[in-house]
């Protein structure tokens, strides 16, 4: 057989069929995406006269990614994706938990109780930025049930994906994280713990239609 004999590949096919693979591949995103979008859209868009969010929306929203470099208190990789499928009250900080880390913490518990027969539908997460696990003491009433989730992070990652208001620290704020794990909301520094419940009660409420207690 020659060189001349060879069948030559069929270039422009090939790319029409990477083509409509990509199109298909976005087709099913946008079709699991729509539920979210709908119910956000219905929220903040078509929201009936007066209706105000307390905490910041945050748009576009910015996504988890396995750039934070998650590990559990003993080094175990955690990847982001493993964090999905359930919205996330997030605390940020050091693990030498001061007054105002306690405090943040402990409104973090309360404000998940707060919400009644939807609570199992929101996971608290603390993102430990020093690389270090907290005092025994302070680790043993984390992991109390209802366990908060204690994570080590990189803390460069963090601030590029968790940011606060202008003139505040990362750690100064409660973070609300949707189900797609797209960071949407920040709440304000200080927060009255009623006005934050009353956001995730209307976020879980908009989106109970598609949004389900465990992941």
């Amino acid at each position: 057989m020659t060189v001349h004999e060879l069948v030559a590949p069929d270039l422009e096919a090939d790319r029409r069929r990477t083509r409509m693979g990509r199109f298909k591949m976005l087709m099913v995103l946008l079709v699991c995406a729509a539920p979210v979008i709908a119910s956000y859209f219905t929220y903040f868009v078509i929201r009936p006269e007066g209706r105000t969010n307390y905490g910041t929306l945050i748009l576009p929203t910015k996504t988890l990614t396995d750039a934070l470099a998650l590990r559990t208190l003993d080094g175990q990789p955690v990847t982001a994706r493993s964090l999905t499928g359930q919205w996330l009250l997030v605390a940020v900080g050091p693990s030498t938990c001061n007054e105002a880390c306690d405090k943040r913490l402990f409104m973090q518990r309360q404000l998940r109780e707060m919400l009644g027969r939807d609570r199992d539908r929101l996971d608290r997460v603390w993102l430990i930025t020093d690389g270090l696990p907290p005092a025994p003491a302070l680790r043993a009433a984390a992991e109390a049930p209802p366990a908060l989730t204690m994570l080590l992070a990189d803390a460069s990652a963090t601030a590029a994906w968790l940011q606060p208001e202008a003139g505040r620290a990362l750690e100064d704020h409660l973070y609300i994280v949707d189900p797609m794990g797209e960071w949407m909301m920040r709440m304000p520094f200080d927060a009255d713990p009623s006005k934050v419940k009353r956001d995730l009660a209307k976020l879980l409420r908009a989106s109970s239609s598609w949004d389900e207690a465990g992941r």
